[in-house]
């Protein structure tokens, strides 16, 4: 079945509690955390008390996507306020392989995300460290974009280098998925998707819910 990560940069703010107890009742399991520095991308957003904040809140799980240029010195951090996963950028300047080993030590699931710009070929190697990898089908930065077909072609390529490792790895999208483009990005390979404004400001989230899961 396909995971529906709601990514909180899209929710109301204001009513942030309001909006998390919605995704409950709609029996979501996961949410998404975007966090970025302003150096990685242009945007700023949240940190790690906020995930703290998130998970006092709830025992959905939380899935952090760290936009950050040096991530490996807020690990420690983002454990302690209560991420399930942690997700890191492959562009990001620390050794990406060196900050998955740092996540996984401390027993946290770990990811890893390339930007529109980057091939599926350049995280093979990297792969036995992953239990998810991120395909970001916008420029990361700013909720509300619209979905990048050049880079829904990467995650046949991905599901393939997937199945060759032998290992169970959540294949995740991020980036302008709306109710009119799920099921198209789900039959690419995708079995994570995560949904900002197109679940957040949906007129019936119960039919976005049901198209996730394949019942529309």
């Amino acid at each position: 079945m396909t995971i529906l990560s709601p990514s909180i940069l899209g929710a109301d703010l204001l009513r942030l509690g309001e909006e998390i107890e919605k995704t409950q009742k709609l029996g979501i399991r996961w949410l998404h955390l975007d966090q970025m520095d302003g150096l990685f991308t242009p945007n700023i957003a949240f940190g790690p008390q906020f995930v703290q904040a998130v998970r006092k809140k709830t025992d959905q799980f939380l899935d952090v996507h760290l936009m950050l240029e040096y991530p490996m010195q807020y690990i420690e951090d983002f454990v302690a306020a209560g991420s399930d996963l942690i997700t890191i950028h492959y562009e990001a300047k620390d050794d990406p392989e060196a900050t998955l080993r740092a996540i996984r030590a401390h027993g946290v699931k770990t990811g890893l995300s390339i930007k529109p710009a980057t091939p599926p070929e350049a995280i093979e190697h990297l792969l036995p460290l992953c239990d998810l990898v991120l395909v970001m089908t916008v420029q990361p930065g700013y909720g509300g974009q619209t979905l990048r077909d050049d880079c829904v072609h990467k995650l046949p390529v991905l599901r393939e280098m997937i199945k060759k490792s032998g290992r169970e790895i959540y294949l995740e999208v991020d980036g302008g998925i709306k109710l009119g483009n799920m099921a198209r990005v789900a039959a690419a390979g995708a079995n994570v998707l995560v949904m900002g404004t197109g679940l957040f400001n949906a007129t019936d989230p119960e039919a976005v819910v049901r198209a996730a899961h394949g019942e529309a």
